[in-house]
């Protein structure tokens, strides 16, 4: 298995505005391996969304080449990437996105059946997922009645519930107050010492005070990868 989980040679992604030609990024160059913590920050408009969602395996490069774990992406079919996406990739989103009428259970229950994890497994994935953050105690609970670091640590649990290789999380504190960020940060701390490879899009510095290393991107380029 290849060290890195994220591999991004002279990658490129324009759109197309009228008639004028948008470089949302620019020749990105990036490595992010296993177990490691990257901060990606900038202003808006400066790219980040654009390289999560390549990343992600939500949209495709214009140019250049994306590796996850050693797999040249840009030879993958739709159904191929939806597969490696379900399977291997994480997202966690400033909004939760939960189902109100749903259980804390169902709600984590989604990830794997979308991931077809065999029927048997599912059940006992999830409860570990929530015990992982913590909720192995509120597994009955509407969504409606819990707290929002409660919230955004069920939508953790769905997100590693598949055990992926990759968490990406955008704004994850961004609705949350200082104190209940704080321990989302901290949870976030204990599932990359746990093996996790974690990318966080921010504007927060205390967000990005958390990370192994900062990516900082300004007009569609990363500035700093360091």
């Amino acid at each position: 298995m290849p060290e890195s989980v994220v591999e991004l040679r002279a990658v490129q992604r324009s759109f197309s505005a009228g008639d004028v030609k948008v470089n949302a990024l620019v020749d990105a160059n990036l490595v992010v391996n296993r177990s490691e913590y990257v901060a990606v920050v900038g202003p808006s408009g400066s790219g980040k969304s654009t390289m999560l969602n390549l990343v992600g395996l939500l949209d495709r490069p214009s140019g250049g080449t994306y590796l996850f774990e050693g797999t040249d992406t840009n030879e993958l079919t739709e159904g191929q990437r939806a597969w490696l996406r379900s399977s291997g990739i994480g997202f966690v989103f400033q909004a939760f996105h939960l189902l109100p009428h749903r259980s804390v259970l169902e709600n984590v229950l989604m990830s794997t059946i979308y991931n077809r994890m065999p029927r048997g497994e599912r059940v006992p994935a999830a409860e570990d997922a929530l015990n992982r953050v913590g909720l192995g105690h509120r597994i009955d609970f509407s969504p409606t009645s819990l707290s929002g670091g409660e919230r955004q640590r069920v939508a953790i649990a769905r997100a590693i519930v598949t055990r992926p290789a990759l968490l990406l999380c955008d704004e994850p504190t961004g609705n949350l107050d200082s104190g209940t960020g704080e321990a989302v940060l901290s949870l976030f701390d204990d599932l990359r010492a746990g093996g996790l490879t974690l990318i966080v899009v921010t504007h927060d510095d205390v967000v990005s005070q958390h990370a192994d290393r900062v990516v900082r991107m300004m007009d569609g380029r990363i500035e700093t990868a360091a």
